[in-house]
């Protein structure tokens, strides 16, 4: 070949071979750069600047929030479902630990609010509280109701209170629930109710966790720790806290209802009257320690149910408490329990697969715990009759279970409350009936049946 001829053709595989080495290294550089921004900054950091900024909005709100609540020495704490959902995740908690940037984990979620509870009865409310938020670029609307610990029947007006504290700064929310403790030491919170001149696309209301109806939480115990580098209050067994948030549906007691019943037909105030209120109070408080004690969930059921919604008290001429009780939730350590905190089995009807019912005996006052079976769209519990073997059925629609407060006691009741008792006592639920006759007197009454003979020694024990 000639030295000054032109210069050899390159070889195409050899060329081929070059770029396919380059695009494999950078695809390769990329898939390490995707994998460092990812965690660090989360798999929805690459949907977008949106996020991001949404993020750190959140954040920069979340500290201002803080720093008002130092300032004004708010008793606040972490109260968000979804927070609070994460710090269960123990892979988080190290994923987080792992992270030498300050970052946001668990205070910036994918939702556009977080959630604090606020101690009401820890907190002196501060009319400058408005003007400093706003210094801080804070938006503040506040949702305002009735006190319910100064309601009753003799003042049905009772003053207002704040309930619910939205801050908002660019379109993201923090949501802070005053929990007001109530006279059975338990925790309450209002709902949120906007008022006809408020802002209702001030926040995304449907959404959040609380206002949606009034709610009933045991007081958390609260630890302080340091979340995304910021320090805050959280429930030291927030899944405990969770799993209330789930069940805390509040009803009030019905005062208005329970003043017009009282213009109609005079309480007894006698002495042998409130003799038994007394002890009655004191038997459902004994009763509910024994039965929160083995950890099984019960409501008010019968007399003491109607007691409840038709006039906020314990019908003195009812000679007993009432207790209904899910035969799932049933213990065979139960009666023992009882026994020992001083109440004395005084019959035990049926067996645990059909119609099962417990009497113990307090002061003077007897307390009947009804187990009820599911049965499709029904519901139902069992009687019998000790001297005949006769069964009877209670039959009840579908009901879900609600707090209440009854004889300063955080208690259970039917949430369909009207259904329970329409279908207990019928459409004159509303007329004292003193004259009653467990056999026949309520409408949802149905004959079951006669136990066999060689099982009355097991289904009928009188002691």
């Amino acid at each position: 070949m000639h030295p000054g001829g032109p210069m050899p053709r390159i070889n195409k595989t050899v060329v081929l071979a070059l770029l396919i080495a380059t695009s494999s290294i950078f695809l390769l550089f990329q898939l390490y750069y995707y994998r460092q921004y990812v965690s660090k900054n989360g798999l929805h950091a690459l949907t977008g600047k949106g996020y991001l900024a949404g993020k750190e909005a959140q954040w920069h709100l979340v500290k201002r929030f803080l720093s008002l609540a130092h300032k004004f020495s708010l008793p606040v704490f972490l109260a968000d479902k979804a927070s609070l959902s994460l710090l269960s995740q123990d892979t988080v908690l190290l994923k987080d630990s792992q992270l030498k940037e300050p970052h946001c984990t668990f205070l910036c979620t994918n939702r556009d609010f977080i959630t604090f509870g606020l101690l009401g009865n820890l907190w002196k409310y501060d009319a400058s509280l408005l003007e400093a938020a706003e210094e801080r670029g804070l938006e503040l609307l506040e949702i305002r109701g009735k006190d319910p610990r100064l309601v009753s029947m003799d003042d049905l007006m009772g003053s207002e209170i704040p309930l619910h504290l939205l801050f908002r700064f660019n379109s993201r929310l923090v949501h802070v629930v005053v929990l007001y403790e109530r006279s059975g030491n338990y925790l309450w919170h209002g709902p949120l109710r906007l008022k006809a001149s408020m802002d209702r696309t001030f926040a995304p209301f449907r959404k959040l966790d609380f206002g949606r109806y009034a709610g009933a939480y045991d007081r958390p115990e609260l630890i302080l720790t340091t979340l995304d580098g910021l320090d805050v209050r959280i429930p030291k067994n927030f899944s405990r806290f969770l799993k209330e948030n789930s069940n805390s549906h509040f009803l009030e007691c019905r005062y208005r209802e329970a003043a017009a019943f009282y213009q109609l037909y005079p309480d007894d105030t006698s002495p042998e009257a409130m003799d038994f209120r007394m002890k009655a109070k004191s038997l459902l408080h004994l009763a509910a320690r024994v039965l929160t004690d083995l950890q099984v969930p019960f409501w008010l059921s019968s007399g003491t149910c109607l007691g409840w919604f038709r006039q906020c008290n314990i019908i003195p001429y009812s000679k007993d408490v009432d207790l209904g009780i899910w035969i799932k939730d049933y213990r065979h350590d139960i009666t023992q329990a009882f026994q020992k905190a001083g109440l004395p089995l005084k019959h035990k009807f049926g067996k645990i697969e059909d119609s099962l019912e417990l009497s113990f005996q307090g002061l003077d006052v007897k307390l009947d715990i009804f187990f009820f079976y599911e049965d499709g769209d029904i519901v139902w519990n069992g009687g019998t009759q000790a001297k005949s073997g006769k069964k009877f059925k209670y039959v009840f629609p579908r009901f879900s279970l609600c707090w209440t407060e009854l004889l300063e006691l955080k208690v259970r009741v039917p949430c369909e409350t009207l259904d329970y008792v329409m279908a207990n006592y019928g459409p004159d639920w509303n007329v004292p009936v003193k004259a009653w006759d467990w056999k026949s007197s309520p409408p949802n009454v149905q004959e079951n049946g006669v136990w066999p003979i060689k099982e009355w020694d097991d289904v009928i024990q009188v002691f």
